[in-house]
């Protein structure tokens, strides 16, 4: 068995967007007839000229290689050009594809992919929920509106979510890190204690950011928040200023968490070699893939720390993620985007449950994915999968995040 077509789809989710402008979804084909889905999740270029680069890549690397030789084709994207370091793009391509040989693989014999990584050592995965306006919020002032905030966490308690994420001290800029406004200060406490009075302890709270401060700025933040007893601080500072994440880890007694933007081993080595963080998210589309990521939930586990794979992107990239979840001892949580979108887009074939993930037996990734359904909402924008503003912190007018939802583009 060989790899031997390649299919990129550039799929836009309706309004209000959640998961992000576009999702890149890959569908490799065998000499036998087999497909299998992956997704890449790359932002750092533009879905056209992403496209070029997953092609080169798997025409590189991949194309005519047994699906089955994921290491040997891992090293060879990875030293791709004479580098043998992390390449955010090329990882992000390679990752996708990487997904979807292991759907090729599960159909190939008939098994789930967690199966083929180690089996099942989870049969519910904990799942938890990024906080999402409800039907009676306002979409452009619920990101600031810490009461909004606690009505919508109540509801997912309610549903049978233990945790809810939500970041409501922006802003992300282009700048780096900043040193937050007390005014983000005050409004993310806010937010800590509306949302913790509605839940009580039926649910914890994790609180988001995005490397937007300098080592002093998170820390002051992250002290602020200590009263609300946060499970967790997400990527407080740059994610690439390792050393600063760990000063941040020893100065707020909050774990750390972070990952949604690194890839690879070396990335997630260094933070655990510094005790950068104690939470570890990657997101499979661009971390390096599935083998890749069991390496690092082993890594993981010799300094007793979790894995809480990240998603804002498509289903395809969340049960990659759950087929790692499902196979490993040191899960904490999955996060998860239930849209009737997502849903439809694999034909409702993952079960969500109380709160909880159940990893599908069904061969490979167990999802069936809607390609006419993909195909139909093609991406026309210029942005980017996400991205930060250009302009600085506001210290006098104040600063407000519009949330996980791209601005429409016209």
């Amino acid at each position: 068995m060989k790899l031997q077509d390649l299919d990129v789809i550039v799929t836009a989710p309706p309004a209000p967007g959640w998961g992000g402008r576009y999702w890149i979804l890959v569908k490799l084909t065998t000499d036998t007839g087999l497909i299998g889905w992956g997704e890449c999740y790359a932002s750092s270029v533009g879905p056209e000229a992403m496209t070029h680069v997953i092609g080169d890549v798997f025409a590189r690397h991949m194309e005519g290689e047994n699906p089955e030789n994921i290491e040997l084709m891992f090293r060879r994207a990875y030293s791709s050009g004479f580098t043998q370091r992390p390449d955010l793009t090329v990882m992000g391509a390679f990752s996708g594809l990487e997904i979807a040989c292991w759907d090729i693989l599960g159909k190939d014999r008939g098994r789930p992919v967690h199966a083929l990584i180690g089996g099942r050592m989870n049969e519910r995965i904990r799942a938890y929920t990024y906080l999402y306006p409800l039907a009676q919020h306002d979409l452009t002032t619920f990101w600031n509106d810490a009461d909004a905030a606690a009505e919508s966490a109540a509801e997912m308690v309610r549903q049978g979510y233990t945790a809810v994420k939500f970041d409501p001290a922006g802003p992300y800029t282009i700048r780096g890190g900043h040193m937050p406004a007390m005014s983000d200060i005050s409004r993310s406490v806010a937010f800590c204690k509306a949302i913790r009075e509605a839940v009580g302890d039926r649910a914890d709270l994790l609180f988001g950011t995005h490397g937007q401060f300098t080592t002093a700025g998170a820390i002051r933040m992250g002290q602020a928040l200590e009263p609300y007893s946060p499970l967790w601080f997400e990527e407080p500072v740059p994610p690439d200023m390792v050393e600063d994440m760990a000063r941040v880890a020893r100065n707020v007694r909050i774990p750390v968490a972070t990952g949604e933007r690194l890839t690879t081993r070396a990335e997630f080595g260094a933070v655990l070699r510094a005790g950068a963080a104690e939470i570890l998210q990657p997101a499979l589309g661009r971390a390096g893939g599935i083998w890749e990521m069991k390496k690092v939930a082993a890594m993981a586990e010799l300094f007793n720390a979790q894995m809480a794979p990240h998603l804002y992107a498509g289903p395809v990239e969340w049960a990659a993620n759950i087929h790692l979840a499902a196979s490993i001892p040191n899960i904490l949580l999955l996060e998860t985007i239930d849209t009737a979108f997502h849903r439809a887009l694999i034909k409702d074939r993952i079960l969500i449950e109380d709160g909880f993930v159940i990893p599908p037996d069904a061969p490979g990734l167990g999802i069936e994915v809607d390609e006419d359904l993909a195909r139909a909402h093609p991406f026309h924008g210029k942005g980017l999968h996400l991205q930060m503003q250009e302009e600085p912190c506001d210290y006098f007018k104040g600063n407000a995040f519009l949330g996980g939802a791209p601005p429409k583009e016209g």
